[in-house]
């Protein structure tokens, strides 16, 4: 597999991937690179819809003149639990974080929620959260706000009086459910225009039927919700123990 640098005929490459509508690893595919070179190539070129080949190149050339030499990576990284291969394990964490910045996860909280689903234990601290993503508190904090106004976190007290951010199963359900509120809501809000506007007038009419399929949407995505919480959830399969 080739190393070094990117080359200007590759980052071509990589803009018409993108205008094809290629996912980012069968684009690594056809250049022989890496899934995680060609996700943050990329990512730090203005994204999926606005990545040009020219500026990216120019803007690699700007940042390898101003870069400062970087000090030697300590070789005493911790190895990954159950043998997972590190590199493998960071492509697709850079992976499931693109995906959630283009579902409209904010870049920070895209990469706390992925650090969060990618750990065994699914529950971080803010201390430990600032190791892994090499942030300030004040951007854990903020990330975390957010997150758990959305319902996608919650927060909890370890033995030690720790705080430490949770997701799980139940806090999936929770989001699903908020969610499922919120467009009920908006049905609420567009049957009251009925009133106002008039039955039977265009405007109307229009109100009525925005109500009825969001009122359809909210009561179909509550009761998945409790079905899949009953039924798909799943643990973890136990690790056989190594003969005596």
């Amino acid at each position: 597999m080739p190393g070094g640098r990117l080359t200007q005929p590759e980052r071509q490459q990589i803009a018409l991937g993108l205008a094809d509508g290629l996912a980012y690893a069968e684009i690594a595919r056809r250049l022989d690179r890496p899934t995680s070179t060609i996700t943050r190539e990329v990512m730090r070129n203005g994204g999926p819809t606005t990545y040009r080949a020219d500026q990216a190149h120019r803007a690699t050339e700007r940042r390898a003149h101003r870069r400062v030499p970087a000090a030697p990576r300590n070789p005493a990284t911790p190895a990954q639990p159950h043998g997972r291969d590190a590199d493998a394990v960071h492509a697709y964490e850079e992976l499931f974080t693109t995906v959630l910045i283009q579902s409209g996860t904010p870049k920070m909280m895209a990469r706390v929620l992925t650090c969060l689903y990618t750990s065994d234990s699914g529950s971080l601290t803010a201390s430990e959260l600032v190791q892994r993503l090499q942030v300030s508190p004040a951007s854990v904090s903020k990330a975390i706000t957010f997150l758990e106004g959305q319902d996608l976190v919650r927060r909890e007290r370890d033995e030690r009086r720790r705080e430490r951010y949770v997701v799980d199963n139940d806090v999936w359900y929770q989001s699903m459910i908020a969610s499922a509120r919120g467009t009920a809501q908006l049905a609420e809000v567009a049957r009251q225009g009925v009133g106002v506007l008039g039955p039977q007038t265009p405007a109307a009419v229009r109100l009525e039927n925005i109500a009825r399929f969001v009122d359809f949407v909210s009561e179909s995505i509550t009761r998945a919700a409790d079905q899949a919480r009953d039924i798909l959830h799943t643990g973890p399969t136990p690790t056989p123990r190594d003969p005596a």
